[in-house]
């Protein structure tokens, strides 16, 4: 309501008769002008600040400022300036967050067009909220390495054509790379039809070693769907359908401390891993093939894996020393999850353990006569299973007969060494 005139005249003859008069804290324009600046100054560095509790701060100074002009007026009778100093630090500090959003807005375009076609959108988003930019070089980091191959990819491009080749392959990197970066693991490269693979970089994980065995696993399923599928397309094939519908991928994992980082020249670089480890890795992959088996990974990532979860059956296979290496490695087979095995393969399991005991005892007699009941029940068996030639018990059934020629002696420690890659 519109104060009366007269009560002006009122309020004038109190505050003579009171002596209390409104007094301004800040008589000229330059305190004024230092006032302003100094509230610009404060909320917008708080706007720009990277922490979560930055914005409720600035909320709260602004809050605590009006506050205090106001207190100083009610109980002081002191004019501080308000509206200006308000109003500028108000328009700094929201221009000071649509500032960042750009600069975080730029900051995530760049690490997704560094690392969206290799890793999950998820991990993107970590890397961007940890506020980490790449950088050239590498640091040791505790991950597992992961290879898959195809078998036999060359008789593939002699009898696709180029086109067909092109197909094939994008259809069968398109499903695994899916699978890949669905449970958290980051693409290093493709060579031809080769993956190439790490989980515990650039985040680091707790559970890299069970999650890239889990990926095997689920590759694997995967493959066979792919059959099925590829087996229904006789004439988009050709005369590559008898190699399509039997392909089959064999996969490498070893889990260690690596060399990862951004590695290249000053402009073109790729993130990728390097170390002794990595090379074993690919030893996995490429010495499951003397072994009859689709995965084959080390001991250490076995172990790593079954302190996350315990719910992937494993076999042992061998104490081997790969080319190009001097100390002997435990080499294991992921078979499946525990869940899914059927009561086949964990008979088949079983004897294969048994027979393991007895060739490390040189009981070559009892040790054939396990794998033999083993070969009966596996669960990958030439003629059966599309694309298999041989299989884990075969192969230690062919290896008994030749330890049993030629007995390795007393001092014999279980290790075997391979002499091819």
């Amino acid at each position: 309501d519109p104060v009366p005139k007269v009560s002006v005249h009122g309020n004038i003859i109190k505050t003579l008769s009171s002596g209390i008069y409104l007094e301004r804290i800040l008589h000229d324009r330059s305190s004024v002008a230092l006032l302003i600046f100094t509230v610009c100054l404060v909320l917008g560095f708080l706007s720009v600040l990277s922490a979560p509790w930055s914005n409720w701060v600035g909320v709260l100074t602004m809050l605590a400022f009006v506050g205090v002009a106001f207190f100083l007026f009610a109980r002081h009778h002191l004019v501080m300036p308000l509206a200006a100093p308000s109003l500028a630090g108000i328009s700094t500090f929201f221009i000071g967050l649509i500032v960042m959003m750009v600069i975080e807005q730029k900051a995530k375009g760049r690490l997704k067009g560094m690392f969206g076609s290799y890793v999950s959108a998820d991990l993107v988003e970590q890397m961007v909220e940890s506020g980490e930019e790449p950088h050239l070089g590498g640091e040791e980091t505790a991950i597992t390495a992961f290879f898959s191959d195809v078998q036999a990819f060359s008789s593939f491009s002699e009898l696709l054509t180029p086109t067909g080749l092109v197909d094939l392959m994008n259809e069968y990197l398109t499903a695994m790379t899916d699978i890949l970066q669905e449970e958290r693991g980051t693409l290093d490269k493709y060579i031809g039809d080769a993956i190439v693979a790490m989980y515990g970089a650039p985040i680091p994980m707790e559970d890299h070693a069970y999650q890239s065995v889990r990926t095997a696993l689920l590759m694997q399923e995967k493959q066979l769907e792919l059959r099925d599928k590829w087996a229904l397309e006789e004439k988009k094939w050709g005369k590559c359908y008898g190699l399509v519908k039997q392909m089959q991928t064999r996969i490498g994992c070893n889990t260690g401390t690596a060399t990862v980082g951004n590695m290249g020249a000053l402009d073109r670089f790729n993130y990728t891993m390097m170390g002794d480890m990595v090379n074993l890795a690919a030893r996995c992959e490429s010495g499951a093939k003397a072994y009859g088996a689709y995965i084959m990974i080390t001991e250490e990532t076995k172990i790593a894996s079954e302190q996350t979860k315990d719910d992937i059956a494993f076999r042992y296979l061998d104490k081997i020393v790969v080319k190009g290496r001097s100390q002997p490695v435990a080499m294991y087979e992921p078979t499946g999850f525990m869940a899914d095995l059927g009561q086949e393969t964990q008979d088949c399991l079983d004897c294969f353990r048994q027979g393991i005991d007895k060739y490390l005892a040189q009981d070559w007699d009892g040790a054939l006569k396990m794998f033999e009941k083993a070969k009966e029940m596996e669960p990958n068996k030439p003629g059966v299973t599309p694309g298999v030639k041989d299989n884990p018990s075969m192969i230690l059934i062919d290896r008994c007969q030749v330890m049993k020629e030629n007995p390795p002696g007393d001092d014999w420690d279980g290790v075997y060494v391979m002499t091819s890659k």
